[in-house]
Parts: structure tokens; C-alpha cells; sequence
């Protein structure tokens, strides 16, 4: 009896304490759930309505970009083809229109721009060809001397994009940089031999199933790298030069565009947040934190500045997301920060611009290579004109022609007069007859009618 008592206790004992466990175990789990439901309720979903700014919307080097990149991909063609001459035939690019991003045929595309490309015939069965423009021709080695000039600069900006990239091996594949070369501003020469223009700043690496990329060399590494934000910063003495210091970005709102209460207070706490360079490891952020949102938009703010006109198409970096480990709905910065990026809807594409470089000039080094194509939009703009003229002479000629026909038809303005009014006067006549006609036709259908409905009478 003693022993069966025994057992009893200690098995109320144990359901006591599994009991008490299991109270205590879903006791820390409301815990937890609170913290989740009050981490979620202060989350500020930010949403803002896109504004238009006419200044953005205006920047000819930006826009007009897309419409020059083709034409300096056939004065490429034309200087490699026949760097004495610059002229080709049109058979040379005729198939080369996608390769080149010409939308439409290449022939027509080189007639479009007379200011860039001059057509004559050819030496042997009459084939159009096209040769460059004296002007053109100037241009062109302006730009390699430019090249020449600041080749270490360019490289340098290479290099940062490859140190941004995340891993420890820190390489680019060469397909990537290859769709951002025209934002990059590198020569085509660059990276069709690689091996002349490394110079031991770079080095080709393998990454597996055939495709190669770029990493930095051992002549490249000279140690830590400061983002254009942490050079502002401690030019202006707000930054100490130390590991994840509070720096704010700065904002540039556009006219008409104002915050709510809960979203200008949210953005103020998120510029008083560390700031994370984009060359330093931050593998030890939560993906979902304020934190690795300003981590983000650093990095957005950093690529950016390193471009050519500051901008580029949203897509083309949406198309760096893996290699610079981003979030996957990384465009939502854009729309989150309107104070530091742009978004326009010019040319059917989304560009985004940095707002910072066109605001406050002198806090990002210009490009070296972006004056120079200023002045090629220059040309671009040049070849408007003299289309212009040429619809205008033609007009002019088809007029002559025109009076020359008259005189050999003898006609004077008074019989062309009398003419006139004959065709006015006829037309009328032919107008009445048809009146006339349908008056009757309506009349005789009334007749019938009414005599049936008689007959129908008389019958009945």
C-alpha cells in the first residue's frame, strides 16, 4: 500500500511540473507573439505619390542618351574598320542592327544623322557607303585623348563596382560589366582585350560553367575604400572617419512634394541609423531591418555616382541584384526615398536619377568622358536642322514644278476662277436633281399606302 501511495505521488508530481512547464512554455510564446505584433504595428508601410519635376525631366544628357549610344556604336565600327579613311560600306553593319540597338534599318538609321555620317558611292558596284563628318571625326579623338588622360580614374570606378560586390573572392562576371559599360563610360577596347588594358589592376577569374569575371588584382588593392557620402561627410567635419557612424543622406524634395506626419518622422529616424559603406562586410544584418535598408539605398547612392550622367534605366540595376546582394524588391527604394532618387518615364523606361549630383554639383566629381558627349548630343541636335533645311528645299522645288505645269497648260487665274465656280455650280445642280428625286419616290410610296388602306376599307 505504501509503495502504491508512493507511485501515486510522484506521478501528480510529474504531471504538476509537465504541466507547469507547458503554462510557462506558451506564456513565452505570447511573449514572442507580442513582440512580433508590436515589431509589425510600428513598421511605417511608407508609400508616396510620384511628382513630376520638370528640371529632371529636361536633362538632355540623360534622356537623349538612348538615342546617342547607337551612334557612337557605329562610329566605333567605322574608326575599327578603317582607322585612316572612317568609312565602311553598308554592308558591313546592314546586319548588325540589334547587335548595334538600332531599332530599325541601319541605312536608314546613318541618313537620319547627316551631322555624323556621310553617304557617297562606292568603288565597285555602285554600293552606298558612309564615312564619318570632319566634326565626327574631331570628336572622336577628343574622346581617346580624354581616355588617355584619365584612364587611372576610370579604372578606379571600375574598381569600386568590383569591391561592392559581395563574397570574399569579390568578382564581377564580364557579362555584367559588359551591359553597364556605356554607364560606366569605359572604351570598347577595354574588354575586347582585356589583356592589354589590365595592366595588372584586374585579373580574369573563372566562375564555373563557362563563364569568366573580373576581380581585382594585386596592383589594385590599395586598401579600405571611402564611399562618396563618408568623403562629404568628413569634408564637412560631421564624420570621424570611424566603423558605422551616423551619416544622413542628403535630401533634395521637389517642389509640391510633401511627407505625412508618420513618414517624415520615420525618415528622420532613418537618417540618425549608422551608416554602412557598400565596400565593408555587412553580413551580419537582418535583411528586414531599417539598418539593411540604409545599407541598400548607400549602395544605390554610391552606384550612382559612379555612372557617367548619374542615372541609368531601373532594369540595368535590377540586373545587379545577386552580385551586390541586394533584396529582391530592391526597386521599392526608389519609390521610398523621392528626396534622393528621381524616377522618370521618358523614352517608354524607367530611369532613375540621383538627385544629389544635379542638385549640389560640387559634392560628385563630374565623369571625365561627359563632356564629351555633350558635345555629340551638340551634333545630334545639328543633324535636326539640316533634315529641317532639306524638307524645306524640297518643298520649294515641288512648288516650282508646279508653276512650270501651269504655264505649260496655259492656264491663268481667272479661267482656274471660272473653273471653280463651273464645278461649284454643277454640284449643286447634281445635289437638287437627287432632292428632287427622293421627294417623288417618298410621294409615290404615300400614294400606295393610302390606297391600299382604302381597298382595305371598302373590303371590310
Amino acid at each position: 500500500m505504501l509503495n502504491q501511495k508512493g507511485c501515486a505521488r510522484n506521478l501528480l508530481q510529474k504531471i504538476f511540473f509537465f504541466s507547469c512547464q507547458n503554462s510557462l512554455h506558451s506564456l513565452s510564446n505570447c511573449r514572442n507573439l507580442s513582440r512580433v505584433f508590436i515589431q509589425r504595428r510600428a513598421y511605417v508601410d511608407v508609400y508616396m505619390d510620384w511628382k513630376k519635376d520638370t528640371y529632371f525631366e529636361s536633362i538632355e544628357s540623360i534622356h537623349r542618351s538612348i538615342e546617342l549610344k547607337p551612334i557612337i556604336a557605329l562610329k566605333n565600327c567605322m574608326v575599327s574598320a578603317s582607322p585612316q579613311d572612317y568609312c565602311i560600306p553598308i554592308s558591313a553593319v546592314s546586319k548588325r542592327g540589334l547587335e548595334l540597338g538600332i531599332p530599325f534599318k541601319v541605312a536608314r538609321f546613318l541618313r537620319k544623322y547627316p551631322s555624323f555620317f556621310e553617304e557617297f558611292e562606292g568603288p565597285k558596284y555602285n554600293l552606298p557607303w558612309f564615312k564619318l563628318t570632319p566634326t565626327a571625326i574631331q570628336l572622336d579623338k577628343e574622346e581617346r585623348e580624354v581616355y588617355e588622360e584619365h584612364k587611372n580614374d576610370i579604372v578606379d570606378r571600375l574598381k569600386k563596382l568590383i569591391v561592392m560586390s559581395v563574397g570574399e573572392r569579390k568578382v564581377l562576371p564580364l557579362k555584367v560589366i559588359q551591359g553597364l559599360q556605356w554607364y560606366l563610360g569605359l572604351p570598347d577596347e577595354f574588354l575586347r582585350h582585356p589583356e592589354r588594358n589590365l595592366d595588372g589592376h584586374f585579373r580574369i577569374v573563372e566562375m564555373g560553367d563557362g563563364l569568366k569575371g573580373l576581380a581585382v588584382g594585386s596592383n589594385g588593392n590599395d586598401g579600405v575604400m571611402m564611399s562618396i557620402l563618408q568623403q562629404n561627410a568628413m569634408k564637412k567635419g560631421v564624420y570621424a572617419g570611424g566603423e558605422r557612424e551616423a551619416i544622413a543622406f542628403p535630401l533634395f524634395p521637389s517642389k509640391g512634394l510633401r511627407l505625412k506626419r508618420k513618414i517624415s518622422d520615420w525618415m528622420n529616424e532613418f537618417q540618425r541609423l549608422p551608416y554602412v559603406s557598400p565596400y565593408e562586410d555587412s553580413s551580419d544584418l537582418k535583411m528586414d531591418s531599417d539598418l539593411s535598408e540604409k545599407r541598400v539605398v548607400g549602395i544605390l547612392h554610391e552606384l550612382l555616382g559612379l555612372f557617367v550622367e548619374h542615372a541609368a534605366e531601373r532594369k540595368r540595376l535590377l540586373c545587379l541584384r545577386k552580385c551586390l546582394g541586394l533584396p529582391q524588391k530592391v526597386h521599392k527604394a526608389f519609390e521610398r526615398h523621392p528626396h534622393m532618387f528621381y524616377l522618370s518615364l521618358r523614352n517608354k523606361t524607367c530611369t532613375v536619377i540621383l538627385k544629389e549630383a544635379y542638385r549640389e554639383k560640387s559634392a560628385i566629381e563630374a565623369h571625365p568622358i561627359a563632356n564629351v558627349r555633350k558635345k555629340y548630343i551638340n551634333l545630334m541636335k545639328e543633324s535636326e536642322i539640316i533634315q529641317k533645311k532639306r524638307r524645306v528645299n524640297n518643298r520649294a522645288t515641288k512648288n516650282e514644278f508646279n508653276v512650270n505645269m501651269k504655264d505649260l497648260d496655259c492656264m491663268d487665274d481667272d479661267t482656274t476662277e471660272n473653273l471653280d465656280l463651273v464645278n461649284w455650280s454643277t454640284c449643286y445642280f447634281i445635289l437638287l436633281l437627287l432632292i428632287t428625286v427622293l421627294f417623288e419616290v417618298e410621294l409615290a410610296l404615300l400614294h400606295s399606302e393610302c390606297s391600299g388602306y382604302v381597298h382595305l376599307q371598302l373590303a371590310s
